[in-house]
């Protein structure tokens, strides 16, 4: 690979910057809402997989004594 100047990365680096599509505002706040609720949908679902183990768990061990 050809070594570049700072000058010349640094050029690179502004030219790929402009090529990149930059969420408006609107977008960053849905997505962030998004990301909220499927964390704690997610966070209920293993709570409720935690519990139903927890239970299963609890029954056998009271079978043995």
């Amino acid at each position: 690979m050809a070594r570049v100047s700072p000058g010349e990365f640094i050029r690179q680096v502004r030219v790929e910057t402009g090529k990149v599509h930059w969420p408006s505002r609107k977008e960053t706040v849905a997505t962030a809402i998004m990301v909220m609720i499927m964390t704690l949908v997610l966070a209920f679902f293993f709570f409720g997989v935690d519990a139903f183990f927890s239970t299963i768990v609890r029954k056998l061990l009271s079978l043995l004594g």
